[in-house]
């Protein structure tokens, strides 16, 4: 039957097209997320820096739970200071706790998540940060940019231009994507109707497939039954039955398919097109995106430590600490012996981990990292101006340092779990979440690496073959 057909056909597209989510655009949309924090972080440090806001005492108190946007109420001038530096960093945590806290798939998505999200996004006008504006928080930020840029150095400027472009392209993008989302999961609502009802026994298809109204009756009818836990939306019903007996039901049918295609780009042959310093920098601004995943894990790490030197406390060690204290001597050197396990043989051995030096080593990365993690900045321009073979070489290295780095703190991780005292097990942190978002990155910054090198060798090859000059 043509209706059979068709349901089999839209039932696959919906199915592919989830998948296409899951695997290219929701991660994009977490990437974008990631820069804008990156973005928000770099301004908020310049305004506290320059003391034209206050950091919010209170943060760490607040538990994050839901997506929630910063108040976005009047307020005096004479409150700048106080109220923006609360409010950018209730923002802040906000974007902070959806990079790094909140599943990006299609099964844990759904429209009132879609517009909290909208909300949050649309806290700041990044793309017009005007002292005029009539949304309290945009016209806040605005004036404390104007204060930050007066008598400011060149490398602030940049840092002001490029954080609010970079903002605005993340978030325009980060919208249209939601939105697209959205219209997607509406689809995807109709495809669980024809699934559940339309493929069991009870859907009484003689009955129904009279006309637009008959259907929206028949699955009205099993709709309590075989879909209780799910809201019943009358005009998605009403759209199902008009692409399946409506007086123009193939163009709708044909308009569905066609919606739902997920979308390819082709390859740009042409060599003159592709930019491979290009590639290799976006590789470098890929790898400077993982410096607040590090800053996290960074505070995890030293809370777990602290709970594991909380438990050192008999008399013995009270009155070391005395006597260290009395003499003015140095803390001892912690060390921590962790058991590192080789993916590919299974293999494990031993690895002494010098807390204090691996600790500065690890923030000492994340502010590296940090420094070139936005465009424009002295940091990545200094990258920029390298040569291909400088970039490469760089890559190649920091690619192999984060790979071990990662072993490392998944092994510490799991030190410090089986470790502490069993009343003290909940106060330890797990970076299980972070390792996997840096994991994440790493990967992605070696495809960057990949296709430069697979665009240089067909490159080589074609010069070989005489189908290009040599330059």
């Amino acid at each position: 039957m043509a209706e059979e057909d068709f349901n089999s056909k839209i039932i696959a597209a919906v199915e592919e097209k989830t998948r296409w989510y899951d695997t290219v655009e929701l991660p994009k949309i977490q990437e974008n997320y990631r820069l804008h924090l990156t973005c928000v972080r770099n301004l908020f440090s310049a305004l506290v820096k320059k003391s034209l806001i206050h950091e919010d005492p209170y943060k760490k108190d607040k538990k994050i739970s839901n997506i929630v946007p910063p108040e976005n109420t009047e307020f005096n001038d004479n409150e700048r200071t106080l109220t923006m530096g609360i409010r950018l960093s209730d923002y802040e945590s906000m974007i902070d706790f959806i990079c790094n806290y909140m599943k990006f798939s299609v099964d844990s998505m759904n429209m009132a998540k879609i517009k909290q999200l909208v909300e949050l996004n649309n806290s700041f006008t990044w793309s017009n940060l005007s002292p005029n504006s009539a949304r309290p928080n945009t016209k806040g930020l605005a004036i404390l940019l104007s204060e930050l840029r007066a008598g400011a150095p060149q490398i602030t400027l940049s840092l002001i231009k490029d954080v609010t472009y970079q903002s605005t392209q993340a978030l325009n993008a980060i919208n249209d994507s939601l939105k697209q989302l959205a219209d997607f999961l509406r689809e995807s609502y109709k495809v669980e109707v024809r699934k559940t009802i339309f493929m069991n026994p009870k859907f009484n298809r003689n009955a129904a497939y009279d006309t637009v109204g008959t259907i929206v009756t028949e699955i009205k009818r099993l709709f309590p039954v075989l879909m209780e836990k799910r809201p019943l939306a009358t005009d998605l019903i009403t759209e199902i039955a008009e692409e399946e007996v409506g007086n123009n039901k193939e163009q709708r049918q044909s308009a569905l398919l066609a919606k739902l295609q997920v979308e390819t780009k082709e390859n740009k042959k042409k060599e003159e097109t592709i930019d491979v310093h290009a590639i290799l920098l976006e590789a470098v601004r890929c790898l400077g995106s993982s410096c607040e995943l590090y800053n996290t894990v960074l505070d995890k790490v030293e809370n777990n430590h602290e709970v594991l030197q909380s438990e050192h406390n008999s008399f013995g060690d009270r009155l070391k600490k005395f006597f260290r204290k009395v003499f003015n001597l140095p803390e001892p050197q912690v060390d921590y012996t962790i058991t590192l396990t080789d993916q590919k043989t299974q293999n494990t051995h031993k690895e002494t981990i010098h807390f204090t030096e691996f600790i500065q080593s690890l923030a000492k990365r994340a502010k590296y990292y940090n420094s070139f993690s936005v465009r424009n900045t002295p940091g990545y321009s200094k990258l920029a101006s390298q040569s291909d073979d400088s970039l490469l070489e760089f890559l190649n290295r920091q690619i192999i340092d984060n790979n071990k780095l990662l072993a490392l703190l998944t092994a510490l991780d799991d030190y410090f779990k089986n470790t502490a005292q069993p009343l003290n097990r909940g106060k330890i942190k797990g970076i299980k979440m972070e390792l996997t978002s840096l994991k994440n990155v790493i990967v992605k910054t070696n495809q960057h690496r990949a296709d430069y090198a697979s665009i240089v060798e067909e490159q080589e090859q074609m010069k070989k073959l005489g189908l290009t000059e040599n330059k």
